[in-house]
């Protein structure tokens, strides 16, 4: 995150209204419950009872004072400078501080597309703090708001790029370390602990869509975004991007299954290709299905057609509730990013949705994605 700007992954209620564009995000955390146990005395002497006690594997790897030694030369942070208006139109000099993690030697930095932001534009100036403190002014590479990830270039010497793992090897409840410039403290960067609290989050706010996030107990805070989630072998597994306002010990990182196809793409091309149906949608739940007599309980309900969008030619209208795109079920907005972004302009797809009770069918011709 950046100061002063976070993102929000908020705890909302969906009302569904056609014409009108909701995105939203849904975010659940199940509560464990234990049942307390006594214990009876064995009713003689001579009876003994066996209890097979199972063998808590410890988890191997980096000590933090370790993993921090070893991730400190690959953090920078990232300065913004720029300006936005104010309710009299003048300009006014704005900017925030956030976190990135080098990537490679060639120079190039992978950060939140939000963090490179001033208001809604890209920061006329972006300043890179390496870890022995030198400054280098950065060029944006490219930048896919809808994954809220950017890439920086810098020219410089001895740099050292991070080692990213893969995320899909994580478990719940291993141990893994955020660090970055929270609250832009001055010094090295925060180094905080936690476990993986949950995986397969998806975070739905605003602009931004991403599946597949993981959920950290690790204390993220503003300034932080940007930087690496890192297990216990010192390899970044995540890009922090989120919080949830209000909440405690509840944080999100892009996980390193989609960083790292997005970044190497983000290189390659500037930008990324990725198929755009072009219809605003809020997830389907089973209090919303209730609620307006729909005929399932997942799936992602139309709340606006885009005007000469790939959707609007195929004939989507607002209201249809969208179960499966190319045979593949579409349960929420992360499914719908997921199955897009493994397509490009140009494909022809099947998508079946309900209108009313009827489940339709409708073959639509993708089109490329308006913006960065």
């Amino acid at each position: 995150m950046r100061v002063p700007r976070i993102v929000v992954v908020a705890l909302a209620v969906l009302l569904l209204s056609a014409g009108a564009a909701c995105r939203s995000s849904n975010k659940t955390a199940s509560n464990a419950s234990s049942a307390a146990a006594t214990h009876t005395p064995a009713a003689t002497a001579t009876a003994t009872a066996r209890v097979t006690v199972p063998v808590l594997q410890t988890q191997a790897g980096l000590t933090t004072v370790q993993i921090a030694q070893k991730l400190g030369p690959s953090i920078v942070r990232v300065q913004t400078e720029g300006a936005t208006l104010d309710i009299f139109g003048r300009s006014t000099p704005a900017g925030g501080v956030g976190t990135g993690v080098i990537y490679d030697a060639a120079g190039h930095i992978v950060t939140n597309n939000h963090v490179i932001m001033v208001g809604n534009q890209v920061a006329d100036r972006i300043t890179v703090t390496l870890s022995d403190q030198r400054t280098i002014r950065a060029t944006v590479v490219g930048r896919d708001a809808p994954t809220d990830l950017a890439v920086l270039k810098i020219d410089g010497a001895n740099l050292a790029p991070a080692s990213f793992g893969n995320s899909d090897d994580l478990q719940v409840g291993q141990d893994v370390v955020a660090i970055g410039f929270a609250l832009d403290l001055k010094g090295a960067p925060t180094v905080t602990r936690g476990v993986v609290s949950a995986k397969g989050r998806t975070i739905d706010e605003q602009q931004y869509t991403i599946n597949d996030a993981i959920q950290t107990d690790a204390g993220i805070n503003p300034g932080n975004s940007g930087g690496p989630l890192v297990d216990a072998n010192g390899n970044v597994v995540g890009i922090n991007t989120a919080i949830i306002q209000g909440a405690n010990t509840i944080g999100f990182s892009i996980s390193s299954a989609l960083v790292q196809p997005t970044v190497q793409a983000l290189i390659k091309d500037g930008q990324i290709n990725r198929a755009y149906l072009g219809v605003g949608t809020v997830d389907v739940t089973s209090s919303i299905a209730q609620n307006f007599g729909l005929p399932v309980d997942q799936g992602i309900a139309v709340t606006q057609v885009a005007a000469g969008s790939p959707a609007e030619a195929a004939g989507l209208q607002g209201n249809d509730v969208i179960v499966s795109i190319d045979g593949q079920n579409v349960a929420n907005n992360g499914d719908l990013l997921a199955v897009l972004a493994r397509r490009k302009a140009g494909d022809r797809v099947s998508v079946q949705y309900y209108r009313g009770n009827s489940r339709q069918t409708a073959t639509v011709t993708l089109g490329s994605r308006p913006g960065p």
